[in-house]
């Protein structure tokens, strides 16, 4: 007999005070919203997966389908891997130039933003929802408007464009309706490099750089090796030859940094200084290098000694390279002294070798700054009557004196296209769910000018539209299928041939061959830019990219918010970091809140939280954005402060700070990076591996013979390992994100952070090295160790941790009962307890989302890195198919598949000629606490320096 279960019955004062019931209704209807979503299925039109098309679709057996994944406008070539039509993960293309087989940590989170519950879903109109038709309709009338008056009044918002489509789509609009006007907004586009371009060579122009040929290079706050449009081919052609494999280290690198970056913590010498310092420094080494100007001898001397002795041996190290020197700039540096940098290149012969320049690969290339300010006053002059806005979300992040939400709300008509109902949203009279980028047609270009076709690899989950079915019907008055767009173009510029061979190609492989930009052969200006004013104020702001939710578009992402930052090991928050001499003078210690203001505009102010470090530059505040959103969703409201409300766009970032008497706790993942004297990231520099090549494993350091309990075991059969080459980690923790997307990883949320009960499987830790007044950092990936003699093994109860044939130290889920003996018994700290429920909250990836080749563990369960089992399990199997034994290269694992400069290395250990046994064969490789006998099968290649003598006895 079944009895009806018992509903409480809830008043209405009380239903409306329940939270409860609240986080129910939501949950329920994400719930229902995914399940309709998860039944999208396949495109209509015919998809071409990355390899030779099956006779079907095998249940069980993922395929994978070669797209683009597009980050700020520009193409990195991906691969999707779909599970019976489900995306579930990313990898790279090893045939596209802009990821040579690798991808970043935006890529890998790119598919949890495509199952989140919390995209747009519906059409609004204002507050009420509508509908696709109704949308049309409406449009109708305003379309007979623009015919009569050739489009006056029409404004188009664009971010960063690079597709050749969207090119050929707003020529057509503007051709049709000629008094309309294009716009482009990204808060993050590089406006000084654009600027620098235009002083420096005429045109604004893209500038390639070729770190694998450059023998000296100096870093002027940039940091290209992440978040780049090319930031993975620039970090593997630097690292190229300073691995374990390439002892030579035929390059020195040199960093001028004001907020420590990524490239300065792989500099050979750092210096830090703030962005005015950095400036003067520059000017002051052009002078050295023989480039005259009555500019040059008016700079204010160094700041002090260190800062001169860097000038002097800077200027040196580049002239005794000329044509193998590279100086490249970023970050806060104005776009005149960025025009000296190309004049000091094209002065040092470096132009055309360590530097090419080609045709801007943007669409629109323009000073975003001036494009969206202009647009503003165009609003205020009554000269705008319709705005459509494309993927931007400027009532967001546009500069606060701007005031673009207030100016938006003004317009008669305002459309806006987003994968989320965001600020931008809330504020127009239109709002359309746009596709995601593995749901639609469309194109983009690399950062080289490479072009590339995007193929949906699932219909469109919430029935959204793309901004080329938008712009066809802005311009056409018809509907028109993304596909059809996408490939009409490509066919027009298809000269002769077969052209349906040419698509098939071209969607199979991932890329258009031959479609790089050609070089220019251009030469910098003889003239010295104008000298930029060199004062800065007492206390700067310096507005830098959240590394793990960017510029706010990631916010909603909780993979990214738990991704622990580089250098602070910082989650779910962001904080304004500070030198400790600036620290001092304000009087705050790390967690404290300041209120922050501009001293030209004090109604522009944010209470922020401080972060103490060494390492930066003193009078200079860094200032992540990204956070202090208010329309995201559930994962990224309220969280973090909003710098943003600092970016001004007219008048100077000088700040004023005071004191909230508040503080705050972060939840960190890494409390303490010292070293405390043990060997845990193993060290020399460059002289020193000459002289003694086996440093890491000299005989001091055998400290106990390898000595057991358990009887010597033979793995006849498989033997698989690993080895993490340190010289090539950057930090990027792109390895954390891909382990976390292929294992199906939890998320735990910020408390239980908190508490120290994050679940990564592999983490990345930092260490500070060197003197306490400069220091450096040393980055080291720290996964399961697979331990040979695993003190994991011998105390659990229930024989859960054991060693399979292989020889992997595997987790049997079923079999353990939570005491967390092996987690206390393991030194390496790489096992995780499931203490709570963490998997399928409102937190947690949405079940589509899941690799269904990974179980998903149950609370009470430790788990821990397996090597990929499956992948290996997988590999196996079609091995045996075949009739042998599986080949070094054929099994890879998730880090070292996503890992962009190849620090690690995986294979079987039985095969004398598997990448692995090389990497391991090296005089660098050493093993992580050796002295207690575990026998770990990951061990990792030294670190070795190349510091500049001249420059540390500075």
């Amino acid at each position: 007999m079944r009895h009806r279960p018992i509903i409480p019955i809830v008043s209405a004062s009380e239903e409306a005070a329940s939270p409860e019931r609240r986080a129910f209704l939501k949950l329920m209807a994400a719930s229902l919203a995914m399940a309709g979503a998860s039944c999208s299925g396949p495109p209509q039109e015919e998809i071409v997966p990355y390899v030779r098309m099956p006779e079907m679709m095998v249940p069980g057996k993922p395929m994978y389908y070669a797209t683009s994944f597009i980050h700020g406008g520009y193409a990195q070539g991906v691969l999707v891997e779909s599970e019976m039509g489900r995306p579930t993960k990313v990898e790279g293309n090893p045939g596209h130039p802009a990821s040579l087989g690798a991808t970043g940590a935006f890529a890998q989170a790119s598919v949890l933003q495509l199952w989140d519950p919390d995209r747009s879903q519906t059409v609004q109109r204002g507050d009420t929802l509508s509908t696709w038709e109704a949308f049309k309709a409406a449009l109708l009338s305003q379309r007979t408007q623009w015919e009569a008056n050739g489009g006056a009044g029409l404004r188009i918002l664009t971010g960063t464009v690079t597709s050749p489509t969207l090119v050929d789509q707003m020529a057509a609009l503007l051709t049709r309706y000629p008094e309309a006007r294009w716009h482009c907004h990204d808060p993050l586009h590089d406006d000084a490099a654009f600027d620098a371009t235009k002083l420096a060579f005429g045109a604004p122009v893209d500038v390639l750089y070729r770190f694998d040929r450059a023998a000296v290079i100096v870093s002027v706050d940039a940091d290209p090796f992440v978040n780049w449009p090319g930031c993975i081919r620039y970090a593997r052609d630097f690292l190229r030859n300073r691995r374990n494999d390439s002892p030579q280290f035929d390059k020195r690198l040199y960093a001028l940094e004001a907020s420590p970056q990524l490239l300065g913590a792989l500099a050979d010498n750092r210096l830090s200084l703030p962005p005015h310092e950095i400036e003067r420094t520059v000017w002051r080494i052009a002078s050295r290098i023989g480039m005259s100007s009555g500019d040059l001898s008016i700079i204010p001397p160094a700041s002090d000694q260190r800062a001169a002795r860097w000038e002097e041996v800077l200027a040196k190290r580049l002239l005794a390279s000329r044509g193998r020197s590279l100086v490249v700039a970023g970050g806060s540096i104005s776009p005149r002294t960025r025009a000296l940098i190309h004049r000091m290149n094209e002065h040092l012969g470096n132009v055309g070798e360590t530097i090419v320049p080609i045709a801007s690969v943007e669409a629109q290339p323009q000073n975003h700054a001036e494009s969206l300010a202009t647009l503003v006053n165009d609003i205020h002059a009554g000269k705008v009557t319709s705005l459509v806005m494309l993927d931007v979300n400027p009532a967001y992040d546009a500069p606060p004196d701007i005031d673009f939400e207030g100016t938006l709300r003004k317009l008669p008509l305002s459309v806006h296209l987003g994968l989320y109902c965001d600020e931008t949203a809330l504020a127009t009279t239109w709002h359309l769910p746009a596709t995601h980028g593995f749901e639609q047609w469309s194109d983009g270009r690399a950062f080289d000018g490479t072009a590339s076709i995007v193929q949906p690899i699932i219909a469109p989950l919430y029935h959204g539209h793309s901004a080329h079915e938008l712009l066809a019907l802005l311009t056409d008055g018809e509907e028109q299928a993304g596909y059809a767009l996408v490939r009409r173009y490509w066919q027009s510029k298809q000269q002769g041939g077969d052209f349906e061979q040419f698509w098939q190609q071209a969607l199979r492989q991932g890329l258009i061959a031959g479609s790089a930009s050609p070089p220019l052969t251009l030469s910098a200006s003889p003239q010295l830019p104008p000298r930029p004013d060199f004062n800065g104020p007492a206390l700067r702001a310096l507005f830098v990219a959240d590394p793990s939710v960017h510029g706010g578009e990631f916010a909603n992402n909780s993979w990214l918010q738990e991704l622990p930052r580089p250098f602070t090991t910082m989650t779910w928050d962001n904080a304004a970091l500070l030198g400790e001499h600036t620290a001092q003078a304000l009087r705050v210690r790390s967690g404290d809140v300041l209120r922050l203001s501009l001293e030209h505009a004090p109604e522009h102010a944010v209470e922020a939280p401080v972060w103490v470090w060494s390492a930066h530059a003193e009078g200079v505040m860094t200032l992540p954005l990204g956070y202090g959103r208010w329309a995201a969703g559930r994962v990224g409201n309220d969280v973090g402060f909003d710098a943003y409300r600092l970016r001004v766009f007219r008048g100077s970032h000088a700040l004023k700070a005071e004191k909230t008497g508040r503080q705050v706790a972060f939840a960190t993942t890494q409390n303490h990076q010292q070293m405390e004297g043990r060997e845990i990231v193993r060290m020399a520099t460059l002289d020193e591996y000459r002289r003694n090549a086996h440093f890491a494993n000299d005989e001091p350091r055998k400290r106990t013979p390898e000595m057991s309990l358990y009887p010597e075991w033979q793995y006849k059969d498989y033997k698989w390992g690993m080895a993490i080459d340190l010289n090539a980690c950057i930090g990027c923790r792109a390895c954390m994100i891909a382990c976390q997307a292929e294992n199906n990883i939890p998320v735990v949320g910020k408390e239980e952070v908190a508490r120290g009960r994050e679940m990564h499987w592999i983490r990345v830790d930092r260490y500070d090295v060197g003197p306490a007044s400069h220091p450096r950092s040393a980055f080291q990936p720290v996964p399961c160790m697979h331990c040979e003699t695993a003190p994991c093994e011998e105390v659990c109860p229930v024989g859960a941790a054991v060693h399979d044939s292989e020889g992997l130290n595997v987790q049997v889920y079923n079999r353990c009962v939570g005491t967390r003996f092996c987690s206390n018994n393991c030194p390496y700290k790489v096992r995780r307890f499931n203490f709570l429920q963490y998997a399928n909250t409102a937190i947690d990836r949405p079940g589509p989302a899941f690799n269904p080749e990974v179980t998903v563990r149950r609370r009470g369960v430790m788990e821990k890195c397996t090597y990929c089992l499956q992948r290996i399990t997988r590999g196996r199997i079609e091995a045996e198919k075949l009739g042998r034994r599986l080949r070094d290269g054929e099994v890879v694992t998730a880090c070292q598949a996503v890992c962009p400069t190849q620090a690690i290395a995986f294979g079987d250990l039985n095969d004398p000629a598997s990448k692995v046994n090389r990497a391991k064969a090296s005089p660098l490789d050493y093993a992580l606490l050796a002295e207690l006998n575990t026998r770990p099968r990951t061990t990792y290649a030294a670190l070795v320096l190349n510091p500049d003598d001249e420059l540390e006895q500075a």
